[in-house]
């Protein structure tokens, strides 16, 4: 049947297939419009998705960085075996997992803590040493061996003093006598027979280190001949430059977890670039004017010259525990010596058996020393130290006289060292980051 219409003036039309063309042609529009709707409703809960699934994702990174942090905070707090990995428990799903393992490298304690969340891992590697008190902090501590503490010329001392029972005065070498208003500034305590002790866990290490290149395999030993830069992270396994004759640092650059040892001596130009490095022979001589940052470990002799810069955290060592003869089997007094214009910002330490009059430790004029000096036997100190001096003894070479227990011109002002310095690990410290490693 097909229905007709008019229009205004009265004329019929048959309806035509056009209008049927129209509806079709809007519902296919609709159609379009229905699917473009839905497509993008889609990519919107698609987004919503991933979005969620990135946050959560984000979070995992997060938490496993904090994760990482408190591995290293954990260790701080906590006794860890040597060379041992624990697992750190979390009270947390079985899929975070958090490691921590310590040892040492050089006089620091060396701590990597590992975290884990599904595929994410996140790792940190620290430098440990006995962190400062904020408040009361030792700027001298002499041991009490029955003789008064003298003080003579420029000499300033500022800081908690442990003094001798025979306590502090004044004296007078080659007609100069104490030019200070006070005798020192500071607090007062009574010292002790004995020096604070040095962790008997690093001095083991310390001593175990000069055996290590017998359990090296040959690859992790480095020519210096066929390259003279070398970088190794402190993740990756030790590399060693040894010698059983002496080595010569000049022109090379040497960065990370990197041992150069000598059977007899090595010795450092100025033109040699090391950082975080331990050197490791019987004598070690740095030139004048050399910078860097880097541990000197010896057994008979640390001589550094004039106007060097050690960065922090530095540290110069001697272990003298042992007998320690030279090669024609004459007794070889061991010392640190410091040329003048020069500046440690670090730890200078003697430990040894040696009992005569000379200086172990001998820091010469217009030296700074930005951290600790700790002596357990003679110390010669005519520069400035900004921070903290642990001794037996003090020994004043003048006009041709050796003066006992004498300061003659050294400043020590712990009040100039900063609060965030992390050195020498004593027994029950509290401890601290020096640096942070790659």
């Amino acid at each position: 049947m097909k229905f007709k219409r008019a229009n205004r003036f009265g004329i019929i039309f048959k309806k035509s297939n056009l209008d049927y063309r129209v509806k079709a042609g809007a519902l296919q529009l609709t159609m379009y419009i229905v699917v473009v709707i839905a497509l993008m409703l889609s990519g919107f809960i698609l987004f919503i998705q991933t979005h969620k699934r990135f946050e959560i994702q984000t979070q995992f990174v997060k938490e496993t960085i904090i994760n990482s942090e408190r591995g290293i905070d954990y260790a701080l707090i906590n006794h860890l075996r040597t060379n041992d990995t624990i697992t750190v428990n979390l009270s947390d799903q079985d899929f975070k997992t958090l490691k921590v393992h310590k040892d040492y490298w050089g006089l620091f304690e060396k701590v990597i803590s590992v975290s884990k969340i599904k595929s994410n891992t996140f790792r940190k590697i620290a430098l440990v040493g006995a962190s400062q008190p904020k408040q009361d902090r030792t700027a001298l501590y002499v041991k009490d061996d029955n003789k008064p503490l003298v003080v003579v010329g420029q000499t300033h001392i500022q800081g908690v003093s442990y003094l001798p029972k025979q306590g502090i005065r004044t004296g007078n070498i080659s007609g100069h006598s104490y030019y200070g208003n006070q005798l020192f500034y500071g607090k007062e305590r009574s010292s002790k027979p004995n020096l604070p002790e040095i962790s008997k866990e690093l001095r083991n290490n310390l001593k175990q280190l000069e055996n290590i290149v017998k359990s090296m395999h040959s690859e992790q030993f480095v020519d210096l001949s066929s390259n003279r830069k070398h970088q190794n992270s402190f993740y990756n396994p030790l590399q060693v430059i040894y010698s059983t004759q002496d080595i010569l640092l000049s022109g090379v650059s040497l960065t990370g977890h990197i041992l150069v040892q000598s059977e007899t001596k090595i010795i450092v130009d100025a033109s040699a670039s090391l950082m975080d490095v331990i050197l490791l022979a019987p004598e070690i001589e740095i030139k004048s004017h050399c910078k860097g940052m880097f541990q000197a470990l010896a057994k008979k002799q640390l001589m550094v010259g004039e106007h060097c810069e050690l960065s922090y955290p530095s540290a110069l060592y001697i272990n003298d525990e042992t007998s320690n003869t030279s090669k024609s089997n004459v007794k070889v007094t061991p010392f640190i010596s410091v040329g003048k214009g020069s500046t440690i910002k670090g730890v200078v330490a003697y430990i040894g058996n040696t009992k005569n009059y000379k200086p172990q430790i001998f820091i010469d004029s217009d030296v700074n020393v930005i951290g600790e000096i700790y002596c357990d036997k003679n110390l010669e100190l005519l520069g400035t130290v900004k921070g903290s001096v642990f001794t037996s003894n003090f020994i004043a070479n003048q006009s041709g006289s050796a003066y006992q227990n004498h300061i003659y011109n050294a400043v020590i002002n712990v009040d100039d060292l900063p609060l965030e310095f992390v050195g020498l690990l004593f027994q029950n410290t509290k401890k601290g980051v020096a640096k942070w490693l790659y």
